[in-house]
């Protein structure tokens, strides 16, 4: 929760007093990709949900500065959850997020893993630890590499147990080949699996249900009614062709099919 002086004034500043974009570049197309993925998937899933706020490349501000707020101290993960908060506060939408403000700390944080090291296993584990936020997942996409990335998956899920954080163990989906940690207090599960998304073939992160079945994307819903379409046409017309054949055959044998069963 956000660390408060014991003695502050009534007003205390908001996300419009606080410095909400530092200008630093992200290192990679993921890091904007993976976390704009599972925002456009939260709308479909939860769009009757007002309760939840989904944060892409956003500053949570935990620590006051009363003399100088623009020092306030915070830290910007690739994307973050909160829940029981607004979704949408005003028309403008949010800053930043800050938690003295809020009044809820995220329940999730995300971190994709940059070609150059930013201390997602260490420094920023430590930070969200002490945060006490309850899950936090790291995906990196140089698992396997040299040097820290050789130790470590490709999808990582901690959650917080008794204040310290505890790699979960990712069950396998037998059915798509993927891989998935279930969040019960979220009410989902996060893991990853190879997919299609827009021209971009790769293994990307996704939310599930308590099945395993992963949530698909409008485009994804909207091509998997138009096969089942087509394919539910090629039968019909397959079984149209049969009977064709079916009454061609009788006619040659001097049988008239439509007098079959009308008497």
């Amino acid at each position: 929760m956000a660390t408060l002086p014991s003695q502050y004034p009534y007003h205390l500043p908001t996300a419009a007093d606080l410095i909400s974009s530092d200008e630093t570049p992200v290192d990679n197309e993921l890091q904007n990709d993976i976390p704009n993925l599972l925002l456009y998937l939260l709308r479909e899933i939860w769009a009757e949900r007002s309760d939840w706020f989904w944060g892409v490349d956003m500053g949570i501000y935990y620590k006051l500065n009363i003399a100088e707020p623009i020092k306030s101290q915070s830290i910007v993960p690739d994307g973050f959850l909160a829940l029981g908060v607004e979704k949408r506060p005003n028309e403008n939408g949010r800053l930043s997020y800050v938690l003295w403000q809020e009044r809820a700390t995220p329940i999730l944080v995300l971190e994709v893993v940059s070609h150059e090291y930013n201390g997602e296993y260490d420094v920023k584990l430590s930070k969200y630890e002490e945060l006490k936020i309850l899950y936090y997942v790291i995906y990196n996409p140089l698992s396997g590499r040299k040097g820290i990335h050789r130790e470590h998956q490709s999808l990582e899920v901690y959650r917080l147990v008794e204040g310290k954080y505890q790699l979960q163990p990712l069950v396998a989906l037998l059915s798509n080949k993927g891989r998935m940690v279930w969040m019960p207090e979220i009410g989902l599960g996060i893991g990853c699996e190879y997919g299609n998304q827009g021209d971009w073939q790769r293994e990307w992160v996704y939310w599930y249900d308590c099945q395993g079945v992963r949530y698909l994307t409008s485009s994804e819903q909207t091509a998997q009614e138009r096969q089942a379409r087509l394919q539910a046409e090629a039968i019909a017309a397959q079984e149209r062709e049969k009977q064709e054949r079916l009454a061609a055959y009788l006619r040659s044998l001097g049988i008239n099919p439509d007098d079959i069963g009308s008497s």
